[in-house]
């Protein structure tokens, strides 16, 4: 049975049971002479008696009716609203003043699990930075357990046997041109291997600037590779005013870019330049190395992912051109924001 026909049933009863109390109550005080009078009078050719139970019965049905179409509305705006409710949206309190009382309460229960998910949202990222940081401090740990052990064995034992080579070389008589052509090669492949060694070491355990402002961590970088690798290295960096996270990430796209350049290019010349113009900091590297087809599969592994999602963390924009035979141009453009100026 619905709401409103439990409403309609229960105003015709309540109607009637009215009548009845009524009817018997005005009897016993004021009893007829004859209650065959009540059968004789008639209405509508219908004896009095029986109209008085019947338009009863109707207001009852109608005073029903009304009452259960105006509390159906009523609960059906309560279900809307614990509906929307469950599904997180923002409710708006009723125009009736009946169930102001409930709107109040589902107000209250809804502000308390506003505040029960942004704790949980609040936990929830107060964990996931907290394992990042665990990750990112057990990774960090490992690569240069890494570059360690490399450097103390491997970077050691090409650079004695760079040095046994270059002196079997030299010793050798210039009468056998073929065997020196050979150690040769096997001299320029040691070389070549040591020279991946130092990209390696340095893509394991980059320095980090440790204080330093940009300008002076990347000459320092750029000092200490010109001494280590055979390439000329060149560079113009400007003193820059800047945030110690965007400094950060620029160091380190110049770390990955002189990485990459070191295993793959090839190249026997390397620029950098770090300037600031019209409002935003340009930072390029340019190599005169072997260069490869943009749509090549190398641009992968050239770690362009990498730099350009450093590149867009701080609000910057990172572009590559390569062509085969031509080398590499990398530029990442970042706007200064601040009204920061450089010295």
């Amino acid at each position: 049975m619905s709401l409103i026909q439990r409403h309609i049933v229960f105003g015709a009863s309540l109607s009637l049971f009215l009548l009845l109390f009524f009817t018997v109550a005005y009897l016993s005080v004021f009893p007829p002479a004859s209650l065959s009078l009540l059968m004789e009078k008639k209405l509508m050719d219908l004896p009095f008696a029986l109209i008085l139970p019947i338009l009863s019965l109707m207001i009852g049905v109608a005073a029903g009716g009304f009452s259960g179409v105006y509390s159906s509305k009523e609960l059906q705006q309560i279900a809307d609203t614990l509906e929307e409710l469950d599904k997180g949206r923002t409710i708006h309190m009723s125009e009736s003043k009946s169930v102001v009382g409930v709107f109040d309460q589902i107000r209250k229960l809804q502000n308390r699990m506003n505040e029960q998910t942004r704790l949980a949202q609040k936990l929830a990222n107060e964990k996931a930075e907290d394992h990042e940081k665990r990750v990112q401090k057990v990774v960090s740990e490992e690569r240069n357990r890494l570059a360690r052990e490399l450097h103390d064995s491997v970077s050691q034992q090409l650079f004695a046997a760079s040095m046994l080579m270059s002196t079997i070389t030299e010793t050798l008589d210039e009468a056998d041109k073929n065997e020196t052509k050979h150690l040769r090669m096997v001299e320029e492949t040691i070389h070549q291997s040591q020279l991946e060694m130092r990209a390696l070491l340095l893509h394991l355990r980059p320095a980090a600037l440790k204080g330093k402002p940009l300008e002076e961590g990347m000459k320092d970088l750029l000092n200490e590779l010109s001494q280590k690798v055979p390439i000329e290295v060149q560079w113009k960096i400007e003193s820059i005013a800047l945030d110690k996270g965007v400094e950060d990430h620029l160091f380190r796209i110049l770390q990955e870019s002189v990485s990459n350049t070191l295993r793959h290019a090839k190249a026997t010349k390397l620029d950098v330049l770090l300037i600031y113009r019209e409002g935003r900091i340009i930072l390029r590297i340019v190599d005169n190395g072997v260069g490869f087809k943009m749509a090549d599969h190398k641009v992968a592994s050239y770690g362009l992912q990498n730099m350009n999602e450093r590149a867009i963390e701080i609000g910057g924009t990172l572009k590559l051109i390569s062509l085969p035979q031509k080398g590499t141009r990398l530029e990442v453009s970042v706007p200064l924001v601040g009204g920061e100026r450089h010295d």
